[in-house]
């Protein structure tokens, strides 16, 4: 899994150095550069293994140019085939390489810390990029399968008072990433039940601003476009972090 861990390392990084600070460029060098200084400790070496760090590196590349194209042509489906395509193609070409004696798998190795004590480095960086995915790609991809089924629509076309009613939907870019992670944590732990409470509390705590939509459904979306953004949006985030759990469970 050493080339999927990788380009989920790059494409985790190129998204939040985006969300920072808003320049795909510096956000796809950046990530480039971590992909490559990752794959060089982890003990990737020989022109085969270098030359399939370069492609993990142009996935990111392209993954992030993707996304810039698609939102700024409204083009949503391309970014969704692209992340298809490079993910399957990792997946693919990652039995062709296997890192043990690098920088990273000795630091891991002599790790003091129960969690990362004997872990292998392919598993680590899995473990990593799962992690960054959850973050800010997370996001990235509930706005374009969003923007693909046409759901965000009514939101972005409101205006008056029912896109006041609505601002607090906004911080669902922070809630999404949190609750993610809290999920993925607890699939890890083992406490899978645990992780259906933390969904079903987001539904509990949402319905107080879904019902409010209701008030302004002559003057914008009512409670039926704003329920089915909600659920659209949380059923994809909820499918990332559950798709994350069941790859770092597939053995490597």
């Amino acid at each position: 899994m050493t080339w999927l861990g990788l380009l989920l390392v790059g494409i985790g990084c190129n998204d939040l150095v985006f969300s920072w600070l808003r320049r795909p460029r510096v956000a796809e060098a950046v990530a480039a550069g971590v992909v490559l200084a990752a794959g060089l400790l982890a003990g990737v070496s020989g022109l085969f293994e270098v030359l399939g760090l370069v492609l993990v590196c142009g996935g990111v590349v392209v993954w992030g140019e993707s996304v810039t194209y698609g939102f700024g042509s409204r083009r949503f489906a391309l970014p969704l085939v692209v992340l298809a395509a490079v993910l399957t193609l990792a997946v693919l070409a990652s039995p062709t390489v296997r890192v043990d004696d690098g920088l990273l798998a000795t630091w891991l190795t002599e790790s003091t810390l129960p969690l990362l004590s004997g872990l292998e480095a392919d598993r680590a960086l899995l473990l990593l990029g799962v992690l960054l995915v959850q973050l800010s790609t997370g996001n990235v991809i509930v706005r374009l399968v969003l923007g693909v089924t046409g759901t965000s629509h009514p939101l972005r076309s409101t205006t008056g008072s029912a896109a006041g009613s609505m601002s607090g939907l906004k911080g669902g870019r922070l809630l999404g990433p949190m609750e993610r992670l809290l999920i993925v944590g607890l699939g890890l732990a083992g406490e899978v039940t645990a992780a259906s409470i933390v969904i079903a509390a987001k539904g509990l705590l949402r319905f107080p601003e879904l019902q409010s939509a209701r008030a302004d459904g002559s003057t914008g979306p009512g409670i039926h476009e704003v329920t089915e953004y909600f659920l659209v949006g949380s059923f994809v985030s909820w499918t990332i972090s559950l798709a994350a759990l069941a790859l770092v469970a597939v053995p490597g």
